[in-house]
């Protein structure tokens, strides 16, 4: 069967191929119109596939062959709409029919009924259309495509190299050349645009003089290897002896005439690195302080680069500052503003360049000379929307287009989809990955989850500086934001191969040709609100997302719909959400405004859904024909939220369910109905994530206070024996507060399976960490509050082998002491600890964490002898450290912070240090008896519960 991988230049030909293999299978093939038209379709769809993949890669094409691309994907997307209709309602009457004969018995009349009447002609239209675009690629001549990116006459990269000197000085205030006798390679990664050439340009012509031997090599996106070396040959003084000499000789002969010679070389815009492989095989180390400079977009390429002796140098974008000089200085020759009223139009022009010295320069060109402030105004409105149409800005694409052809089709495809979203809007990473999930975007592989594979294409496109990470926790990007620039220019790609169309451009666009609107981004942030009308260029509209507000839509319109994002729309309603089981091709659905309080009944039409994502609305309770969605395999659910027992066992494709609430009042003999409500979460074989609220209110305990508590662990345990869950997360809630009781995970240990990678457990306090835990050979991710932290559970912790992130909560210490010592935590990078009483001592041995890079502490310190006299926590221990945050509670914080300046003075890497000091007034611990009254009052739990949960670190 044909991988179902969705292109931007072939549409969906790949999943109609797929599609049209599986009507052929299936009953609805016994009809003969039917069987004969599909073969039809998908023998002439097979042929044209191929040719479309390569024309993909050109750059420049005739106007011919781009009708006939055009053409051919608008047939794919109407083959395809028309093969999910005429399967959808075969399942509907397969599911409502007592059997396959009354089936076919129905459908044998198809042509007597208006709708089938209608599929029948929509295949023969299909046909004829097949028919014409056959004719026309016989006609045309295809001729293989020719890469222009890096082959043009001019490089269009060439201006860069003349940018002002005193950017240049900006950029070269780091060292980035070394005077060691070992080879040194410094890898320069950055965006398109943000002055890599620049930068090498500057350091080649200015310390070239030092090295007898020293060339300057450009290399563009599919690198002619034997061009490249005879270039660094001629370059470093080696004769051409004849122009035949192939890769393996080139290589002997640089390492030979190199041997015992020092050398200084830049290889200029590496883009992958099997060329850079090559290469390095002719620069050999010799020992006489040769250096090597790298400028590259893909931080993948930078690694490789300096895997041995290396240093990779990020490029920044410019501070304001400077590109405030730069600006005014390619604008109006000097470098500041001598005109008042383009001030903040200016300031606003800036901020949308963000840095970026490409932007810079192709905006303040465009403005050279020009003083009108509707002019300027003019600029600024088409940057994010239209820049990359004006003949002005003509070099900014071409470069834009280096990186965006550089990619492989299917990312390509992911990175137009971010067309679909905002300016400066922050593009959460989970959200994102379900969409292209339900676009087709993502393809299976052997071993790998859709979702998985998801996440490799969106770290593939932070490596490429192809968009920005931001909101990074546990080394994992949570969400992700596009340069306004790069919007700009995608967005212009994705309207020209009509893969996304904005609201505004609609009613411009022209229908003949059957283009119509496939993707629909409606964005009323800035134009007020906007209505969508009933009209035919948006019938077949598969993807719409809202951000803003919608005056009138009617859900009944978009009959195509396989993606709806709600979320954003702001004053939607219950009301709104009628006509929702019209959308029977749905497969995501995002609704996220406090406003909605129910979902429809119809939400069960919805047999292909696949994502639900209603964690943002005020729904806690699933209607009943929920248990409908046999295909739902996410499902975030608002927090707090509880659904009743027998709904979420059913759904036996679940793989994430997060967020789901269990909410219960903690009284004597509850727990049995507790667990029976959840135990169906172990009937779900599927299940990978799961995130499960525990909210107990009314809290009225028996005074053993443990019959609950007990109850509550027997449920965990055999949640997580009867799971193979990956992610695992639990949050415990107590009226607001932590229960004074401590759990025990000490009886999971027989049962406890090794597929977990990230276990979070908060808001409850443990007796102490189990040893079983030290052989989860596959967790990467713990989040655990211990009521006292013992030498015990620290070894415990340390043994854990592929622990990378950390996060501890305690009391205290026992013997007012905590210290990691050597041999643990050997992958660790990771480490927030969180000490809530003062008093304890953090220590760091020789050596016992060699990996870790950022510590967090939180420390209550209301007097000196608070920290017992560990001021600088064995900080110059932690060799590996780039960044400390210490959050100090109370008075006392001089000296802290002083001794450990001090230890980072002692480390190589000089880790940064963010010290936050915050005073409350008298610390807790000065008035615990005024602690234990007051929460015994106002929560009824007896004063002597809550000593002996404090009484412990005393015995110690």
């Amino acid at each position: 069967m044909e991988t179902a991988l969705v292109g931007v230049a072939t549409g969906v030909i790949k999943p109609v191929l797929s599609k049209l293999t599986d009507m052929l299978e299936k009953e609805c093939a016994r009809l003969k119109s039917v069987n004969r038209n599909t073969q039809f379709l998908r023998g002439e769809m097979r042929s044209m596939s191929a040719t479309l993949q390569i024309i993909a890669d050109s750059e420049e094409l005739d106007r011919e062959v781009i009708i006939w691309r055009d053409d051919v994907r608008e047939l794919s997307f109407d083959m395809e709409d028309c093969i999910d209709d005429i399967m959808a309602r075969v399942d509907q009457t397969r599911e409502s029919s007592t059997g396959l004969d009354k089936f076919f018995e129905k459908m044998n009349t198809w042509t007597k009924l208006k709708g089938q009447h209608k599929m029948a002609n929509m295949l023969e239209e299909l046909k004829a259309r097949a028919i014409e675009a056959s004719e026309k690629h016989k006609r045309y001549n295809f001729a293989p495509p020719t890469h222009h990116s890096g082959q043009s006459a001019i490089d269009p990269r060439l201006q860069a190299l003349f940018v002002e000197e005193h950017i240049v000085r900006q950029l070269t205030r780091e060292r980035v050349v070394g005077s060691s006798g070992q080879l040194q390679v410094v890898s320069i990664v950055g965006a398109g645009g943000l002055g890599k050439t620049t930068l090498a340009n500057q350091v080649y012509h200015t310390i070239k003089s030092q090295f007898p031997h020293a060339a300057f090599v450009s290399i563009s996106c599919n690198p002619d290897i034997k061009k490249i070396l005879r270039d660094i040959a001629k370059g470093v003084g080696i004769s051409e002896k004849t122009p035949d000499d192939d890769v393996e000789n080139l290589i002997h002969r640089l390492r030979e005439h190199l041997q015992d010679k020092r050398y200084f070389i830049v290889i200029d815009d590496l883009w992958d690195t099997e060329a850079w492989k090559i290469i390095r095989l002719g620069l050999v180390n010799n020992d006489h302080g040769s250096k090597i400079i790298t400028t590259t977009r893909n931080i993948a390429v930078a690694s490789c680069c300096c895997s041995q002796q290396g240093h990779i140098y990020e490029m920044k974008p410019l501070s304001f500052d400077d590109s405030k000089r730069l600006f005014f200085t390619r604008a109006f020759g000097s470098d500041d503003l001598c005109y008042p009223h383009l001030a903040e139009v200016s300031k606003q022009i800036l901020e949308k360049c963000a840095g970026l010295p490409l932007a810079i320069i192709t905006l303040s060109s465009l403005l050279a000379d020009e003083h009108a402030e509707d002019k300027w105004n003019r600029v600024l409105a088409i940057i994010g929307s239209a820049l990359a149409k004006d003949p002005g800005a003509d070099k900014m694409t071409k470069i834009l287009s280096l990186s965006y052809f550089d990619l492989p089709h299917h990312l390509r495809t992911c990175f137009l989809y971010l067309s679909l979203y905002p300016e400066d809007y922050q593009i959460n990473k989970q959200s994102l990955i379900n969409k292209w999930i339900a676009e087709g975007f993502i393809h299976e592989i052997q071993g790998w989850s859709k979702h998985e594979l998801g996440e490799t294409y969106f770290n593939d496109l932070i490596n490429r500086s192809l968009i920005q990470p931001i909101n990074v926790k546990y080394g994992q990007t949570k969400a992700c934001r596009v340069h306004d620039i790069i919007l700009d220019f995608i967005k212009c790609k994705a309207a020209q191969e009509n893969f996304v169309t904005s609201f505004d451009d609609v009613e411009h666009r022209d229908t003949s040709g059957h283009r119509l609107v496939r993707r629909l981004s409606v964005n009323s942030l800035k134009n007020g609100k906007v209505a969508l009308l009933i009209s035919p260029i948006l019938s077949h509209v598969r993807s719409l997302a809202v951000f803003g507000d919608l005056v009138q839509y009617s859900l009944r319109s978009f009959p195509a719909l396989r993606m709806l994002d709600l979320a954003e729309c702001s004053e939607l309603e219950n009301r709104h959400l009628t006509n929702i089981g019209k959308l029977f091709l749905l497969k995501y659905l995002r609704i996220g405004q406090c406003q909605i309080t129910e979902l429809p009944k119809e939400i069960g039409e919805l047999r292909y859904l696949e994502t639900l994502d209603i964690s943002g609305t005020r729904i806690y309770k699933l209607p009943s024909t929920f248990t409908n969605l046999k295909r739902l395999v996410r499902l975030y659910a608002p927090r707090y939220s509880s659904f009743p027992y027998g709904v979420i066992g059913q759904m036996q494709n679940l793989e994430e369910l997060e967020d789901l609430g269990v909410n219960k009042p903690m009284v004597s003999g509850v727990f049995s109905e507790l667990e029976k409500s959840l135990q169906e979460f172990g009937q779900l074989t599927k299940l990978r994530t799961l995130g499960v609220h525990f909210h107990f209110y009314s809290l009225h305990l028996p005074k053993s206070g443990t019959q609950g508590v007990e109850g509550l662990e027997r449920y965990v345990g055999a949640l997580i024996a009867s799971c193979k869950v990956h992610h695992l997360y639990f949050n415990y809630e107590y009226d607001g507060l932590w229960y004074p009781h401590p759990l025990s995970l000490e009886p999971w240990c027989s049962t406890t399976p090794c597929s977990l990678r990230k276990l979070h457990i908060t808001h409850c306090f443990l007796d102490k960490v189990p040893k079983w835990m030290s052989e989860l050979g596959n967790l990467r991710e713990l989040n655990l509050c211990i009521l006292i932290m013992k030498p015990k559970d620290v070894a415990v912790l340390g043994a854990m082998p592929t622990l990378v992130f950390l996060e501890l909560e305690t009391f205290y210490g026992a013997s007012r002491r905590i210290f990691f010592i050597h041999g643990g935590f050997r992958s660790l990078k990771y480490l927030k600890l969180i000490i809530s009483r003062c008093g304890t001592a953090v220590e760091f041995g020789a050596r016992s964490m060699p990996k870790l890079e950022h510590l967090k502490l939180y420390l209550k310190v209301h007097k000196r002898e608070c920290v017992n006299g560990a001021f600088d926590f064995g900080i110059q221990h932690l060799s590996a450290l780039t960044k400390i945050d210490i959050s100090i509670f109370g008075r006392h914080n001089f000296h802290v912070k002083k001794r450990i300046e001090t230890a980072i003075m002692t480390l190589n890497r000089r880790p940064t240090l963010s010290f936050e000091h915050t005073y409350r007034g008298r610390s807790q611990c000065e008035h615990f008896e005024e602690f234990v009254n007051s929460y015994g009052a106002i929560y009824g739990v007896p004063t002597e519960m809550i000593r002996s949960f404090h009484a412990e670190q005393d015995k110690v």
